[in-house]
């Protein structure tokens, strides 16, 4: 690894002009891209990197999650890579030597119907074999859990228990980026914003550079983690992901004193809710219905996730909306991501997070910086390359996955 490089006392990093070449470039500078950078330096010596960003360092989905950080997802491939997730994230605080409030109050999934209850024990019981913590609570034990909620009968969607994961959480996602941008640029890796990537350069069936609108960057080495942007920018290197783009929103109201205690998601009426660590109540729901790429989203989406959180959580009723915004998504048709090498050589992709995007962050630049080095997938991220929808190995977790975020 190179030495460390002196950082300027005013900046978190540097912000140079990008050079003729790099042995790696990876275009996006979000969390994915980052950490990607951070581990292809950690882990695996490759220091000249350079990141690409067309707008500002995380100024993308990285900026428009609600933040919550989980690993109890239904497979065994899933719960893998989410669990070695979320014990990075127990390790990187200390690592990037940077507090970005990484709070382990867990996270619960209430049932409204038997058929939730019975996808939720299940669910559980798939957690526990896969050594992921996760118990469940019956509607008392999640009063206990969290006092605000309603657990009364005659709500539309009464609580009738609820899958709990302890370490759980939500962490500040513009302090996760900014932890990395920083490790990044100490290790001599370049964060180059307002650096659009407007195509890719080849020869043959082998990627030779990067086409932006600062210039041609060469390289033989390209990882493309865009988020929403996916489907358009692998098109332009000859790749057709199987993914859709839909809008996601998200709200915040004005900040109260510290009342919700944990996070608590409803798949069944698609609204999910924490508390920031200022204050503010965040809220979020299911993306929207149909494909697209606003960061505006539709206002019924709105009204339906604020209708169903006042139902459970009456306490909410007169609290006011400060801001809403979306961002864009990339699902899969299993709602699994695609940590892959693809038949362009040297051109990898990291894509189709969906909702799953932030909790994923660190095993997603783990895997995929493994992936880049080496030529060949980490054993974590080899179920979800893009041979599975040729073979038809899927991994299904709509279930699991199925609420944003």
């Amino acid at each position: 690894m190179a030495d460390a490089l002196p950082q300027h006392p005013d900046f978190l990093w540097r912000n140079p002009e990008p050079r003729a070449s790099y042995d790696a470039v990876i275009v996006g500078g979000g969390g994915h891209g980052l950490a990607t950078a951070y581990y292809l330096a950690v882990n695996h010596g490759i220091t000249n990197t350079a990141v690409l960003e067309k707008g500002w360092l995380a100024g993308g989905n990285m900026a428009r999650n609600t933040a919550i950080i989980r690993s109890n997802y239904l497979w065994d491939e899933s719960a893998a890579i989410y669990e070695h997730s979320l014990k990075l994230w127990e390790e990187l605080p200390a690592a990037l030597d940077y507090d970005f409030l990484f709070s382990q109050r867990g996270v619960m999934n209430l049932a409204h119907t038997l058929g939730d209850v019975r996808e939720g024990t299940r669910r559980v019981g798939a957690n526990v074999l896969n050594g992921v913590d996760a118990e469940w609570l019956d509607p008392q034990q999640v009063k206990e859990l969290c006092p605000i909620i309603n657990i009364a009968d005659d709500l539309r969607y009464p609580v009738m228990g609820a899958t709990y994961q302890p370490r759980g959480g939500i962490a500040k996602h513009d302090h996760v980026a900014w932890a990395l941008a920083r490790q990044c640029d100490a290790m001599g890796v370049d964060i180059i914003q307002n650096c659009e990537v407007e195509g890719f350069l080849t020869a043959g069936d082998r990627v030779t550079g990067v086409e932006t609108n600062r210039g041609r960057i060469a390289t033989g080495t390209v990882g493309m983690a865009v988020a929403g942007d996916s489907w358009d920018l692998a098109q332009s290197a000859g790749i057709r992901l199987p993914i859709q783009s839909h809008p996601l929103q998200a709200l915040v109201s004005e900040l109260f004193e510290p009342v919700h205690p944990t996070v608590v998601m409803s798949n069944h009426v698609h609204v999910y809710v924490s508390q920031a660590h200022k204050g503010e109540l965040v809220m979020g729901a299911g993306v929207d219905g149909y494909t697209g790429f606003g960061r505006r989203g539709s206002f019924h989406i709105i009204e339906e996730q604020l209708a169903a959180a006042v139902e459970l959580f009456p306490i909410f009723a007169r609290a006011h909306v400060l801001r809403t915004w979306g961002g864009i998504v990339d699902v899969t048709l299993d709602a699994s991501p695609i940590i892959s090498p693809t038949p362009l050589e040297g051109f990898y992709v990291n894509a189709g997070w969906g909702t799953g995007g932030f909790k994923g962050t660190p095993a997603s630049g783990y895997t995929f910086a493994h992936t880049i080095a080496t030529g060949s997938p980490h054993p974590l991220n080899a179920p979800f390359t893009l041979d599975r929808f040729e073979t038809g190995h899927l991994i299904d977790e709509h279930g699991a996955a199925g609420v944003a975020h």
